[in-house]
């Protein structure tokens, strides 16, 4: 009976085995027990799948992998201005703010290298010795700034650039080609950059902190005032383009007032800091020149004046013959300025035209930080979306980036006629309006009057029109730099006897880009009409005119096709009925009067053919 129950449980399926107590064990034919060979046959399955899986990598090995090719042409999703930074663009201003700041902090940092030589003091003997602390502290904040530098060299070879032969109209255009970007900056700012950050005071600070156990060097002092100027000097160079970059696009660099007080602080402190590191570095310096001028009477040698293990420690009354005294040349008679004698002398506290030239350029850049705080203020006030609160920042931000803060009409007024006439033409500025769109604005709605003309310069515009709604379809078009719309008020002004109200916009131009355009208003495309109405061409072309023979062609491309279809379906009912016919007798003229009752008659509504202007009629 125990063996039969053995044999009929050889052949249960491995789940029910595993609802079988643990301490319970069931034998097979062979005397094995079940949960042993369970375990057997898993490793068994493992190893074969190892080993498949060993061999499908062996055969991987011998085939060539695939290699993605790499094109020098740059594709259009993945070209090389997706990888060019914009010069305009939010990024970059945030990042250069952040370098400007980088730029001063590190300033004050150098400066930290000249109090590393240290006179230390032991009872009547003294030695000149380097700070092994302060070495460490300006070293590794030397470094952790540098990388700062580092970042805006990669930067730069990454960031597009306006053309200067393009600023005449606009902003200019900006080159996005990393050729041309890498040869500008290499010819102009790369050297002084990577001046900027060779590690030339960390090198001589670590440098003296590794033989200072033997002795401190005997030229420390000339050694950190040659390093430290020559990349203070680039450091400074540097710092003004920057500046003047900062302003340039994004017009100021701290947002409120107060935080642009705590800057010009900062910067009369730091001015500060470095004349006190070389006042404290050359008083070092004349103390050891002190010494050196006795040592010849007193037997001791150059080195014995620097700490270390191998010194002469018997200088003492040598260093007693150095001992700063007071002045004693003053009398009661007179009054004691002190240090501040020189100054007075000179007249630098006197008002200079210095002063009245950090005046006018500081007056524009606060006129226009007052004029942001209105606009954030009224805006607030207002309760305006943070989408138009957007667009109107970024509008001022291009007025300043193009007008520096200058009013340019008030300019142009104060000039004589004949130069206001001169610059306006080279400014396009006789008839001509500079506008600026910003993205995804609404630039004209269908249905709404055409007051002006738009000559896109830079950007790009998409148009939608549905025929004032009579089309359920939409047709939509793209207009780049060179192209112009609104061509219906053209038309308008051609007309010899135009009335006085303005023609309706067609279709819907929205920004998909910053647009920057000129617009010619309506009074003065009709008084360019008027005056040169004999030079009139019976042939113009637009997108209005384009979208009205598209359709044009559709419409009879549709009545074709649906003609060719009638047809051939016609046809093969007259076939059908043919045969119907002789089968049942059924007369075929009912059929045909069935059959025209089926067909629909559909009536295609098309766009209005734009007004055409009458060109033959002049004024005589």
């Amino acid at each position: 009976m125990d063996s039969k129950r053995f044999k009929f449980l050889r052949f249960k399926d491995r789940s029910s085995e595993g609802t079988l107590r643990s301490g319970q064990k069931y034998y097979f034919e062979d005397g094995y027990p079940t949960n042993f060979r369970t375990t057997v046959e898993r490793v068994l399955e493992r190893l074969r799948g190892g080993f498949k899986r060993g061999t499908e990598t062996i055969k991987g090995f011998k085939k060539p992998k695939s290699i993605p090719y790499v094109s020098d042409q740059p594709s259009k999703e993945y070209g090389p201005r997706k990888t060019i930074l914009d010069p305009q663009g939010q990024f970059l201003q945030t990042w250069n703010k952040i370098f400007v700041l980088c730029c001063v902090i590190s300033l004050a940092l150098d400066p930290l290298f000249f109090y590393i030589p240290v006179i230390k003091i032991e009872g009547h003997d003294k030695c000149l010795y380097a700070d092994k602390k302060l070495t460490t502290i300006a070293c590794v904040l030397r470094t952790l700034f540098d990388t700062f530098y580092v970042l805006h060299i990669i930067f730069q070879f990454r960031t597009g650039y306006i053309a200067p032969s393009s600023r005449v109209v606009g902003m200019g255009d900006t080159i996005y080609d990393p050729l041309a970007i890498a040869k500008r900056y290499l010819s102009t700012y790369f050297i002084i950059d990577i001046l900027s950050i060779l590690p030339f005071p960390q090198v001589v600070a670590l440098s003296i902190m590794r033989v200072r156990k033997i002795q401190v060097p005997l030229n420390m002092n000339e050694m950190f005032v040659v390093v430290i100027l020559t990349q203070y000097v680039p450091r400074i160079m540097r710092i003004y383009p920057l500046y003047v970059e900062v302003t340039r696009t994004s017009g100021i660099l701290t947002q409120t007032a107060w935080a642009g007080a705590a800057y010009n602080l900062f910067l009369y402190l730091l001015a500060s800091h470095v004349g006190g590191a070389f006042w404290y570095l050359f008083a070092i310096d004349r103390e050891d020149t002190c010494w050196q001028s006795h040592r010849s009477n007193t037997g001791c040698e150059r080195k014995d004046f620097y700490c270390g293990k191998n010194r002469n420690t018997s200088c003492a009354s040598l260093f007693e013959k150095c001992v700063p005294v007071k002045p004693d040349d003053i009398n009661d008679t007179t009054f004691n300025y002190g240090i501040f004698t020189d100054a007075l002398k000179s007249g630098m506290v006197e008002s200079t035209d210095f002063e009245r030239y950090l005046q006018s350029t500081t007056m524009r850049v606060e006129e226009m930080r007052v004029k942001r705080n209105d606009a954030e203020r009224w805006m607030s006030h207002r309760m305006l979306p943070e989408e138009l609160r957007a667009r109107v920042r970024r509008y001022q931000q291009y007025k300043w980036q193009l007008t520096r803060g200058v009013e340019e009409e008030n300019l142009l007024q104060t000039l004589p006629k004949d130069l206001r006439r001169d610059i306006t033409r080279h400014l396009c500025l006789d008839l001509l309006k500079e506008m600026l769109y910003t993205e995804n604005s609404d630039i004209v709605l269908e249905g709404d009057p055409v007051d002006e003309m738009l000559f896109i310069m830079r950007g790009n515009l998409s148009t939608t029109t549905t025929n004032g709604g009579k089309t359920a379809t939409r047709n939509t078009g793209d207009l780049k730099a060179g192209d112009f719309c609104g061509e219906e008020l053209f038309a308008w002004a051609l007309e010899p006897h135009s009335s006085n109200s303005l023609p309706i916009s067609t279709r819907k131009m929205v920004a998909k880009t910053e647009v920057e355009a000129f617009t010619l208003r309506a009074a003065d495309l009709k008084f360019v009409a008027n005056q040169f109405r004999r030079l009139h061409s019976k042939q113009f072309y637009s997108q209005h005119w384009k979208t009205w023979a598209a359709n044009r062609i559709q419409a009879v491309w549709r009545r074709h096709y649906d003609r060719k279809l009638y047809r051939s379906l016609y046809e093969a009912e007259e076939r059908w009925q043919d045969a119907v016919t002789d089968e049942a007798g059924t007369s075929k003229v009912e059929h045909n009067g069935e059959r025209k009752a089926r067909v629909p008659k559909t009536l295609l509504l098309l766009p209005q053919k734009p007004a055409e202007p009458n060109l033959t009629a002049e004024d005589s």
